[in-house]
């Protein structure tokens, strides 16, 4: 009796343990509960797409703040190591809300333009942050897995949301295909691994024996993982994903889900699989190096843009890819920086564009930019301001050029000679990309729109801000870096984890 009165206490004391570990994902689940209650009584021919969209703006600054508070007060860890608290965790989970909310600013002005898109939607992406979340928190490969199916069900239905579009329901179909067969990767790779360790916690696997089983299974694993954050050569769903996907949703996968995936493979490479770094790195090196150039020699030759950002994407996940083939703390920091810009640029981007489109569904070329100097000089100037942060230039492209050379910083104190060449990659990569970030910027700033071409309509107050608030960001940190930079530093993994090679 005794004994199970004991157990009874430790159950209760690892519950509350967790519900106060999971509290932030725990409130915007919560709050998308409560918001698809409301949506459901309106019934579908009343369905508050815009309130919705407020109303999940609001959950998600609710969310920041508990972030930010769980983050203040954190334990060590839960006492079953399943569930992390660490910096890193919380460092991730601003960065995927910052996103969100972002996303959720372009949907509210697409809705206004287009209605499109039904009151579901807001909750589906409040659904999908809070899978993103969990896998920044997740120290066990099967809570890994709920996440990650969470977030990318959710992303799959998203992507086929504007019931008007062939295009998006094309995209929708595509991504769930091609990504259900990546997730079935992914889950062998994780049946391996228990099978070759006898466990899923992360820490359990570090701690385990290498051996074939174990090798297959992180090579799947990895396959997975790739796909996810669209990495050579399994990036052939991105453009047409991308580009039949409504506005807001692309730029909510191609900030908050690559930043996800990216939190999942440095957690996992370096608490889970750190013991095989030099089992996982060589291989890594190269998907990294390949997903920079071919991302970049393949966006030079696109002129649609949503196809051209989506190689862009590519070789972006090739840059923060060689912050986990660096596997130090450095490395971390240096991707947590980048992200954090890349984030910044991708929505302003994708702000404009949503405005540029101007509500109506169709592809965007690079010559619906041409002259936009002349008729919206602050468009311009946030697209140019973006593109050059994705750049990595001096100054004016504020602090994405201190991303990269974080990661170069990383690189070069990471390998031997192998980390002298990724470094020259990534620099090649960086001037390669040029070609057709500097092309839109001729297009906008020097050639003269056509007479007949409609002007975008007027930007909504709220874009607006989102606009300003990102290129202000963009710009700060390109001459003060620091604050960023000390931030991004503080997103750990826990002092009692060791990066060993």
């Amino acid at each position: 009796m005794m004994g199970m009165q004991v157990d009874t206490l430790r159950g209760a004391m690892i519950s509350a343990e967790l519900l106060r570990a999971l509290l932030p994902e725990i409130t915007l689940v919560v709050g998308a509960m409560v918001l698809l209650l409301v949506s459901a009584w309106g019934g579908e021919h009343h369905s508050p797409t815009r309130r919705s969209t407020r109303f999940a703006l609001g959950v998600i600054g609710l969310t920041i703040g508990a972030v930010i508070l769980a983050w203040i007060d954190a334990p060590a860890a839960t006492s079953d190591g399943r569930i992390a608290t660490d910096g890193f965790r919380y460092a991730f989970d601003l960065l995927v809300l910052a996103g969100a909310a972002g996303a959720l600013v372009v949907l509210d002005t697409e809705q206004m333009r287009t209605r499109a898109f039904q009151a579901e939607v807001p909750v589906l992406l409040l659904l999908a942050v809070s899978g993103a979340m969990v896998l920044a928190a997740a120290r066990d490969l099967m809570v890994l897995y709920i996440g990650l199916e969470l977030m990318s069900i959710s992303s799959y239905v998203l992507a086929g949301s504007s019931r008007s579009s062939a295009r998006s329901a094309q995209s929708s179909m595509t991504y769930f295909l091609l990504g259900s067969f990546a997730s079935a990767f992914l889950l062998y790779g994780i049946a391996l691994l228990f099978g070759a360790t006898g466990d899923v916690r992360l820490d359990a696997i570090r701690a385990a024996t290498i051996g074939p089983m174990y090798v297959t299974g992180l090579g799947l694993l990895f396959i997975g993982m790739a796909f996810k954050v669209a990495a050579v050569p399994f990036h052939y769903w991105a453009a047409d994903v991308y580009d039949g996907a409504p506005t807001p949703i692309t730029a909510f996968m191609a900030a908050t889900v690559k930043a996800a995936v990216l939190a999942l493979m440095l957690r996992v490479a370096v608490e889970g699989l750190g013991g095989a770094v030099n089992q996982w790195r060589p291989v890594l090196w190269w998907i990294a190096a390949l997903s920079i150039v071919v991302g970049n020699a393949v966006a030079i030759n696109q002129s649609n843009v949503k196809r051209m950002l989506a190689y862009s994407s590519v070789a972006h996940a090739g840059y923060l890819l060689t912050g986990v083939v660096a596997h130090s703390p450095a490395g971390t920091a240096a991707v947590v920086f980048y992200l954090a810009m890349y984030t910044l640029a991708t929505i302003a981007i994708f702000a404009v564009l949503a405005t540029v489109a101007q509500g109506i569904d169709r592809e965007i070329q690079l010559q619906d930019l041409r002259g936009l100097w002349h008729i919206r000089p602050h468009l311009a100037v946030v697209i140019g301001v973006s593109l050059l942060a994705l750049l990595g230039f001096p100054v004016l492209g504020g602090g994405g050029f201190f991303g990269k050379w974080f990661l170069l910083q990383a690189t070069l104190e990471s390998m031997g000679g192998a980390s002298v060449a990724l470094a020259l990659i990534i620099v090649a990569g960086s001037l390669l990309s040029a070609g057709y970030y500097l092309r839109v910027l001729a297009i906008m700033f020097h050639e003269e729109r056509a007479s007949d071409a409609v002007p975008p309509i007027a930007t909504p107050g709220l874009l607006r801000a989102v606009m300003i608030v990102a290129v202000t960001a963009l710009l700060l940190f390109g001459l003060w870096p620091s604050p960023a930079a000390t931030w991004a530093a503080h997103a750990t993994f826990d002092a009692a984890v060791t990066y060993g090679f």
